[in-house]
């Protein structure tokens, strides 16, 4: 009987006894009180307390004894290293709740419910870099995710991740610059193996950190739709942050002049070198290859383009037909019956438009 009564002592109080006086406390809610967890499994330090009450301030849980591979995960983290620092840091409790009525992931009361996890990252970054969770969810995903209440929507962790977050300046971080197109192709699936094969996914595979990731047309957390116009309007201006002499001299023809009024129904940079497979001019698949221009830029007209054969560029010399044959592409000129710029072999012009021949085209 002696025996028994140490063991029992021994395991610490009951949670009868712990309610007796926290009457207000209750796991049952909970996912530990589902689990059947008691209160000295999280308070291990009451274990084997005889002497009642306990001191007022009692050890904090130690998440880590049951959940080891997130609290790992955790500690490499950029929260974990600022609390050990003495800054401001997110713990257990913050991210998923009071420690009695953690609720789990699947519940959509839980902190860490799918749709409330900006929720919960806004309580620490609502004021982050001018409000990064407010201009996410005015977003594409963010309408996805809190107005439409996809699943498949992303939320914060579908890109930090949940535990792990680390710096973006990283190179093991998802929202590092050389991993991001895998962290956006693990939803646009269809998307990535055509931005890996163009020269963009292919500069970054080998080492190029300054090549267009998706953060640079898409951004980062304002996403909008690419048919938006203002965001056709401004992709122009971020090509022009790598490509600047393209930039000037499509600026200076009539697509780029009507753009610049802030209309979109001209030829901006996609519509002719396409947007995630992008290839070089020298490739035959690209759409800016010799073979292909004339397709290319029939696909925004109402009306067929046909060549017309011009001698004048061929018969220049190789430096200056360089020049005729890099500035006029993007300074297409428009007039009431011809749409010119030079290529190889002549000039293009929509089909059934007139003009007389010249002496040497007749000779």
């Amino acid at each position: 009987m002696i025996g028994l009564l140490l063991l029992v002592l021994a395991a610490g109080p009951s949670d009868d006894d712990c309610l007796a006086c926290h009457d207000g406390v209750s796991l049952g809610a909970s996912i530990h009180g589902q689990a059947g967890l008691s209160c000295v499994d999280c308070h291990d330090d009451l274990a084997g307390l005889t002497d009642f009450p306990h001191q007022p301030r009692l050890a904090p849980p130690n998440c880590r004894a049951c959940h080891d591979g997130a609290a790992a995960k955790h500690a490499a983290g950029v929260h974990a290293r600022a609390l050990t620092a003495g800054r401001k840091g997110a713990g257990c409790t913050d991210c998923h709740g009071a420690g009695h009525a953690i609720l789990p992931a699947s519940d959509p009361r839980s902190p860490t419910s799918h749709f409330r996890v900006p929720h919960t990252c806004a309580q620490c970054h609502s004021q982050t870099r001018g409000g990064l969770v407010s201009r996410f969810e005015d977003s594409i995903h963010g309408h996805a995710l809190v107005k439409s209440g996809l699943k498949v929507a992303p939320n914060c962790v579908t890109c930090h991740a949940a535990h792990e977050i680390r710096d973006p300046r990283d190179p093991e971080a998802p929202v590092h610059r050389t991993q991001i197109p895998k962290t956006c192709g693990s939803c646009h699936a269809g998307i990535l193996p055509v931005y890996e094969d163009s020269v963009h996914g292919k500069a970054v595979a080998g080492g190029d950190v300054r090549a267009a990731i998706c953060t640079d047309c898409h951004s980062a957390h304002e996403v909008v739709g690419a048919s938006v116009p203002a965001w056709k309007l401004e992709v122009i201006r971020e090509c022009g942050t790598c490509h600047g002499q393209s930039l000037k001299t499509y600026r200076d023809g009539f697509h780029g002049q009507v753009t610049a009024l802030g209309f979109t129904r001209v030829a901006a940079c996609a519509d002719c070198h396409g947007s995630h497979d992008i290839l070089p001019a020298s490739d035959s698949r690209s759409k800016v290859a010799r073979a292909n221009l004339v397709r290319t830029c029939g696909r925004r007209g109402q009306r067929a383009l046909r060549p017309v054969r011009s001698p004048c560029p061929a018969r220049r010399p190789a430096a200056q037909r360089a020049r005729l044959l890099h500035r006029p592409v993007h300074e297409v000129a428009a007039g009431r019956r011809v749409l010119l710029f030079w290529a190889p072999r002549g000039v293009v012009v929509p089909a059934g438009a007139t003009r007389a021949p010249s002496a040497k085209e007749t000779a």
